[in-house]
C-alpha cells in the first residue's frame, strides 16, 4: 500500500498546483488521483496497525481538506498510538482545513490521548492548544465543534481541566479560578457544562445546589456572571464578519451559569440575566443571535427574585418569535409555581421602586431635597428643592445619588410604559376584581395607579377612581358594553376635566359585527387597500404584532397577534404590490386556543371585545395618516370614513370652540374645514390629508407642527389628530405659510 501512497502525494502535489495548470489537464488529475485513493481505501481496511498509524501520519500530511474517510479508517485502525505518533498528527490537523471528514477521527485520537497517564500527555497537549482556534474557525455544525473541543480537552494532562472554550467570558472565569484551580470548583464548573435543555432536570439542580455550598462557589457564579457583560468573540467564521457572544463550546456551561445563579438566589442575578437575554437574542449587541443561549437563560431568570418585571420588560424589548414563546412559557411556568395564572402574577409583580403610595420619593443629598414624583400615566418628574426653598427642574450638577436618581426614573419609565400595555390590553379580556384588591393592585399602586387612575371603571355603574369607592367587583369600562348616551356623556366629561387618558377609552372605536360577517369566516371590510409597507410593519410591531417583511412583488404575508391572554388570535393577510413601497390588504381571520393547537373560527364565534380590538388595530394600520405626504389625499375619498376618523370628529366637536380658529373651522362628515384668507381647505379626518377648493387640488404641507401645550388633547394615539390640529392652525393663517410644497396656495385667492 505504501507505494499507492507514493503516488497520491505525487497527484497531491501537482493538485496544489491547479491554478496553474489547463483545465483538462487539472480534470485528469483530480481523477486520478479519486482511483489512487480508493486503491488506499481498499488497503487500509485490510493493513496491519503499524501500517495504518505510518498512513494515517501521511495522510494527515496532505491536502488541507480531504482524505478524511480515509484517515478516520487509518486512525481507528491504527491500534495502540504512541504518543509521539499522536503528537504528529495533531500537529498535522492544526495545518488543515478542518471539515465533516475530520471529525471523526480527531475526537477518536483525543480519546486514545486521554487514555494515556497524566506525564505521557504533556507533548500531545501542546499540538492540541492550538487546534481549538482551528475548531473555531471551521465550516462546522455547533454541536460537532463543540464535540470535538469537548474531546480535545481531555487531552490535557492536568486533573483541573476545565471545560472552558477560548473566548473572552471563558477567559475571565479561567482567571477568576487562578492556577492551579480549587478542585471542588472545577467539579462545579464541569457540573454547569452539562446542565443539558434550557430547564435541567431535578438531579441536576439538587447536584448543582451541593456544589454551590462549596467556599468560594457563589464568588464564582457572580464573576461568570459579570463576564457576561464584556462577553464578546470575533469569530470570522466560515470566512465572515461573525461576532459572536461566546463560542458553541460555552453555551451549555454559560446557561450552566445562569442557572447555578438563579439557584443560589445571587443577588442582581435579574438585572444581568435580563441583560444576557438580550445579548443573547441579538437585541441592540452589535452580536450574532445565539437563541439557544438565550432560551435557556430565560427559563432561569423565571427563578430568580424579581423574574416577573424582568420578564415583562423583555416582552417589550425582545423581537425573535421563538424566544417570545419561551418568555410566555417561562411566565407560565413561574405563574403555576404560584398557583395563579400569568397575568396574574404580572399584575401582582409589578414593581414599586421604593415610591410611596403617592408615586414619589425623596433624596437628601447635601443642600438640595430632590424628588422623583410619577405625575401621570406618561410622565415621571424630577424636581430638586434648596434650603432656601426655591425648586427647579431636573437634577442639579454634583449630586453624589446622581447615578441612583437616574437609574430609577429609567426603570420607573419603562414599567410605567409596560402598564399602559398591559392595562390597554385588559380591554380585550372578561376580568373582575374584588373592591379591594383591585383598590391595592390599581389605584392604589405607586406606579399602575397613575395609569388606573385616568380611566372609567365599572362596578355595576361606571365610575372614575377619584369619584367615589367600588361597591362591587370590578371591571375594566369599554365603551362596546356601553349605550351611546353613556358613552357621549362620558366624553363630555373626560374634555371638561381636562382628563387625558393614558391611551383610548372613552373615545374609543367600537368595532361589531356586520350583518354580511355574522355568517363568514373571515372579514374583508379592510380588503384591497393601499398601505405604505413599511408603515404597516412599523404599526403592527409598535402595537404588539408579529409582521412579516415581504421582498417580492406578489408575496403574501400575515401579521398576527394573541388577544385575551393568549385564548385568542387575530390574523391580518397583506401582500406587496409591484411598487415595493406599499402593500394591497386582505382578509382579517380568527383563530381559538385548543391546546397547544389553533382552530380557526367563525367571526360569529369571536368574543366581541376581542373582535373590536382586533379590528380597531387593524384599521388604525390601514386609515392611518396619508401615505407619501398628502398626495393620496384624494384616494382616501373612495374609502369609507374609519371609526378612528368618526372618533376624531367627535373630539374635534369638543376641542375646537375653545380654540382661536374655531370661527375659521366647520366640520363635515368626512373633513374638517378650515376657511384661509388665500384658500379653503378641506383635512379629512381619516388620513389627514388635504384638498385645496376649488378643484379638490391635493396640497402638500410639510412644516405643520403640532399645536403643543395649546391645545388639550384627550388622547394622541396615532398622532392624526394632533397632525389635524396642526394643519388648520397653519392653513388658517395661509398668508404666513413660506414651505416650498405649498407655493401653489396664492394661485386661486379663496373668494369667500
Amino acid at each position: 500500500m505504501l507505494e499507492w501512497l507514493d503516488k497520491l502525494e505525487t497527484l497531491d502535489r501537482a493538485m496544489d498546483d491547479l491554478h496553474i495548470t489547463a483545465h483538462d489537464e487539472r480534470e485528469r488529475i483530480r481523477a486520478k488521483a479519486h482511483t489512487v485513493l480508493e486503491v488506499v481505501h481498499r488497503h487500509l481496511a485490510k493493513a496491519d496497525r503499524a501500517t495504518c498509524r505510518e498512513a494515517a501520519v501521511r495522510l494527515a500530511r496532505l491536502r488541507a481538506d480531504a482524505y478524511g474517510r480515509e484517515l478516520s479508517l487509518a486512525v481507528h485502525r491504527g491500534g495502540a498510538w504512541t504518543p509521539a505518533e499522536m503528537t504528529e498528527l495533531f500537529a498535522a490537523a492544526r495545518k488543515r482545513r478542518l471539515d465533516h471528514g475530520d471529525v471523526g477521527w480527531i475526537s477518536h485520537l483525543a480519546g486514545e490521548s486521554a487514555a494515556l497517564p497524566a506525564e505521557a500527555r504533556h507533548e500531545p497537549w501542546k499540538a492540541v492548544e492550538p487546534l481549538f482556534d482551528a475548531i473555531e474557525e471551521c465550516p462546522l455544525s455547533p454541536d460537532e465543534r463543540k464535540g470535538m473541543q469537548r474531546a480535545l480537552a481531555r487531552v490535557n494532562p492536568s486533573p483541573l481541566a476545565l471545560p472552558l472554550g477560548r473566548d473572552g467570558w471563558g477567559a475571565a472565569v479561567r482567571d477568576h479560578l487562578g492556577e492551579p484551580p480549587a478542585p471542588h470548583l472545577v467539579a462545579l464548573v464541569d457540573h454547569l457544562s452539562v446542565a443539558g435543555g434550557p430547564r435541567p432536570a431535578k438531579a441536576w439542580r439538587a447536584r448543582c445546589l451541593e456544589l454551590l455550598a462549596g467556599e468560594g462557589a457563589g464568588e464564582l457564579v457572580a464573576a461568570g456572571l459579570r463576564a457576561f457583560d464584556g462577553a464578546r468573540y470575533e469569530g470570522g467564521r466560515h470566512g465572515g464578519p461573525a461576532r459572536l457572544l461566546m463560542t458553541d463550546v460555552n453555551t451549555d456551561v454559560a446557561r450552566g451559569f445562569a442557572w447555578a445563579a438563579a439557584l443560589a438566589r445571587a443577588g442582581g442575578a435579574a438585572p444581568a440575566l435580563t441583560r444576557l437575554v438580550l445579548a443573547a437574542g441579538g437585541h441592540g449587541s452589535g452580536t450574532e443571535p445565539d437563541l439557544k443561549l438565550a432560551s435557556g437563560v430565560v427559563h432561569a431568570l423565571a427563578e430568580c427574585e424579581g423574574a416577573v418585571d424582568a420578564l415583562r420588560r423583555l416582552q417589550q424589548d425582545v423581537r425573535s418569535r421563538s424566544l417570545l414563546k419561551q418568555i410566555g412559557a417561562a411566565l407560565a411556568t413561574a405563574a403555576a409555581r404560584h398557583g395563579v395564572t400569568a397575568a396574574q402574577l404580572v399584575e401582582r409583580g409589578v414593581p414599586g421602586h421604593g415610591l410611596s403610595a403617592d408615586g414619589s420619593r425623596d433624596w437628601a443629598d447635601g443642600a438640595w431635597t430632590v424628588t422623583v414624583t410619577v405625575e401621570d400615566a406618561r410622565t415621571v418628574r424630577v424636581t430638586a428643592r434648596d434650603a432656601g426653598g426655591r425648586t427647579r427642574r431636573g437634577l442639579p450638577s454634583g449630586l453624589a445619588a446622581a447615578g441612583e436618581i437616574k437609574a430609577l426614573v429609567k426603570e420607573v419609565r419603562h414599567t410605567l410604559s409596560a402598564e399602559r400595555d398591559r392595562l390597554e390590553a385588559l380591554f380585550g379580556v372578561e376580568r373582575s376584581w374584588p373592591p379591594g384588591e383591585w383598590a391595592r393592585l390599581y389605584r392604589d399602586h405607586p406606579v399602575t395607579g397613575a395609569v388606573a387612575r385616568a380611566l372609567i371603571w365599572h362596578d355595576g355603574a361606571p365610575f372614575l377612581p377619584g369619584d367615589r369607592e367600588p361597591g362591587d367587583e370590578v371591571t375594566l369600562w369599554h365603551p362596546a358594553r356601553a349605550p351611546m348616551e353613556e358613552i357621549r356623556a362620558w366624553r363630555e366629561t373626560i374634555t371638561e376635566r381636562r382628563l387625558r387618558q393614558p391611551f383610548k377609552q372613552a373615545y374609543r372605536e367600537v368595532y361589531a359585527l356586520t350583518p354580511a360577517e355574522e355568517h363568514a369566516a373571515s372579514s374583508g371590510r379592510f380588503a384591497a387597500r393601499l398601505v405604505g409597507h413599511d408603515r404597516l410593519y412599523a404599526l403592527a410591531k409598535q402595537r404588539g404584532w408579529q409582521p412579516a417583511w415581504l421582498r417580492h412583488h406578489g408575496e403574501p404575508g400575515e401579521a398576527w397577534k394573541e388577544l385575551a391572554e393568549g385564548a385568542w388570535r387575530v390574523r391580518f393577510g397583506y401582500e406587496l404590490t409591484g411598487d415595493a413601497a406599499y402593500a394591497s390588504t386582505g382578509q382579517v381571520r380568527f383563530d381559538r386556543r385548543d391546546g397547544r393547537q389553533w382552530r380557526e373560527t367563525p367571526l360569529a364565534g369571536v368574543p366581541p371585545l376581542v373582535f373590536s380590538e382586533a379590528m380597531r388595530d387593524v384599521d388604525l394600520f390601514v386609515a392611518g395618516p396619508a401615505l407619501d405626504g398628502d398626495r393620496h389625499a384624494r384616494s382616501a375619498e373612495a374609502y369609507e370614513l374609519p371609526a378612528s376618523a368618526r372618533v376624531r370628529r367627535d373630539a374635534l366637536e369638543r376641542i375646537l370652540p375653545g380654540t382661536a380658529i374655531a370661527g375659521r373651522c366647520t366640520l363635515t362628515d368626512r373633513h374638517l374645514v378650515v376657511r384661509g384668507d388665500l384658500r379653503t381647505y378641506k383635512i379629512h379626518l381619516g388620513g389627514a390629508g388635504v384638498l385645496m377648493e376649488p378643484g379638490d387640488v391635493p396640497l402638500s404641507i410639510a412644516g405643520a407642527r403640532k399645536p403643543g401645550g395649546r391645545i388639550f388633547l384627550p388622547f394622541e394615539e396615532d398622532g392624526t389628530l394632533a397632525l389635524i390640529l396642526a394643519k388648520a392652525f397653519l392653513l388658517a393663517a395661509d398668508t404666513g405659510i413660506t414651505d416650498e410644497s405649498a407655493r401653489s396656495l396664492g394661485s386661486a385667492p379663496n373668494q369667500g
